[in-house]
Parts: C-alpha cells; structure tokens; sequence
C-alpha cells in the first residue's frame, strides 16, 4: 500500500486500522470475510465453470461446495495463525507445520493407528478421527457421492452408512462450520487482547 510515496507493509496497516476508533473484532472479522469471498469466488470460477460444463450433477455441485467450504475453513485457520504470530518467519513456519499436519502428517498417524489396532474395531473410532481433519472430512464426503465407497472397505461402508444419510450430511457441515467458526472465534479473542 502507498502512503505519502512510502509502502507500507500489510502489518503496519493493521496497526494503522487498530490505531482508529474501529473495534478490533470488525478489522478481523472484516479480513475474514474478504479473504473467504475472494477465495471462494476463485473456487467457484476455477472450479465451479469446468463442474458445470463437464459434470453437471450432484456429485460436481458436491464438489464445489465441499472446495468453497475447505477454502473459506483454511482462510479462518490462516487468520488465526497470523494473529498468533507477528514475526513472517515464525508466520511462515506455522502455515507450513499446519500445511503438513493436514496433508501429510494426519494420514500418517491414521494409517499408524490402523495398523496398529488392527484387531479391534476401529471403524466407529474412524468416524470421529474424521472430524479431525477438514480435508479427510471433505475427501470423504466427495468420494461417497461419487459411489464408489465399496473400494474403501468395511470403514467405507460404515461411512456410507453414517455419512450417507441426512444425519451424517449434517454431521459434516456441522463439523466444517466448526472448522470455519472456531479458528477465527479465536483469533478476533486474541486479537482484541493482543499489544501492537
């Protein structure tokens, strides 16, 4: 941003917004709000255009909603990590390890687990290890539509079974909206409490 010829960092213009007589909450809320709109317009032009031109049915509309609601959840987790952390290099670490616990690091302990417990019954206990990750979450609701769940063994058909009906439908939208609204709950707390 240009002031006076000068460019001012995104971190000075926080501190310039919080310097005025607007609440702390409306600057978070209100950089919540324009990142999710923009990232979900992105979703639904990159993505919902080439859905509705090549796949028109229940399962490409599940698609884009499920893509709108993990951009709009990682917006909130992004906005949390950047109001816990004021140093870009530390910034840049959080985005990372949270980056390789939800791509890489979730699989890896589940997959642990399921070898591990191999034995006993952890389908049920799949149901809720689901919830701990938004992007499984999404993965598996997209797959299910896609009818496909039999390839997914027994767990699979425990998912279809849950997340099949309309409890689970609504079991997973209750458990991304939490992933949208506790993270940046959170963040506009920390914020307001926070010395610039």
């Amino acid at each position: 941003m240009l002031q006076d010829g000068q460019v001012i960092s995104m971190a000075e213009f926080i501190e310039l917004l919080a310097a005025q007589p607007i609440r702390r909450s409306l600057i978070v809320w209100s950089t919540f709000f324009g990142l999710a709109v923009a990232m979900t317009l992105a979703v639904l032009i990159g993505i919902g255009i080439p859905v509705a031109l090549y796949a028109p049915n229940a399962t490409g509309l599940t698609l884009v909603i499920v893509a709108a609601a993990l951009s709009v959840a990682f917006v909130s987790i992004a906005l949390l990590a950047a109001v816990l952390t004021r140093d870009k290099a530390k910034g840049i670490g959080a985005a990372l390890l949270l980056w390789f616990y939800f791509a890489l690091l979730y699989d890896a302990l589940v997959l642990f687990l399921m070898f591990s417990f191999a034995d006993y019954p952890l389908e049920k206990a799949m149901l809720a290890f689901i919830s701990l990750n938004p992007i499984d979450l999404a993965r598996v609701v997209v797959l299910l539509q896609m009818d496909i769940s039999a390839l997914m063994g027994y767990t699979g058909a425990l998912f279809r079974e849950f997340l099949g009906t309309g409890w689970g439908i609504g079991f997973a939208v209750v458990v991304l909206l939490l992933w949208v609204f506790v993270p940046i709950s959170v963040a506009v707390r920390v914020f307001r409490r926070k010395d610039l």
